[in-house]
């Protein structure tokens, strides 16, 4: 999660043919240099992202709450997806504790409440109890809970020194 985070890798989840957080009413943002995303969507199903630099995009979601690249079989623009798609991880949840209530979000948040962690060593033991506590010290808690679960993560992998370049963001 924390090389995800850092923009080093994907994010490696294990899904399973779930689809829930492309069926739960996400905005997704694109980057301007997502150019190979931004040539596979529609330029109608993009619209410019509120209090971010010119470029930066959203994709919003049709009247059933689904995102407009979703079909029958899956991501239709999957080997192409934006940033955003290829980072999610709804493991995130419970990994700091932060609980996801939204109404719109029901389907992630059944997902994330039955993800169960293993602790091989002491020291996985100590990171999660570490991101964890950094939860418990999210100043805002009325941010959403997507992003008190990551600047928690950011918080402690800074914390145990697993990506000092991550920092805690704003926004």
């Amino acid at each position: 999660m924390v090389a995800a985070l850092a923009g080093e890798r994907d994010s490696d989840v294990p899904c399973d043919g779930c689809t829930a957080c492309c069926r739960s009413s996400q905005f997704v943002h694109i980057g301007p240099d997502e150019t190979d995303a931004l040539a596979h969507i529609p330029p109608a199903l993009l619209f410019p992202a509120p209090l971010m630099a010119p470029g930066h995009v959203l994709m919003g979601y049709d009247e059933a709450g689904c995102c407009p690249m979703l079909t029958d079989g899956g991501c239709s623009i999957y080997e192409h997806r934006p940033r955003a798609c290829r980072t999610y991880d709804c493991r995130v949840f419970p990994a700091t504790g932060v609980d996801l209530d939204d109404a719109d979000k029901v389907e992630i948040a059944a997902r994330a409440r039955r993800w169960r962690f293993d602790f091989p060593t002491a020291a996985d033991r100590t990171e999660f109890d570490v991101v964890q506590a950094a939860a418990r010290r999210v100043d805002d808690a009325t941010a959403p809970p997507t992003r008190r679960a990551v600047r928690a993560v950011e918080s402690g992998a800074v914390e145990l020194g697993l990506g000092d370049e991550l920092g805690p963001r704003g926004g």
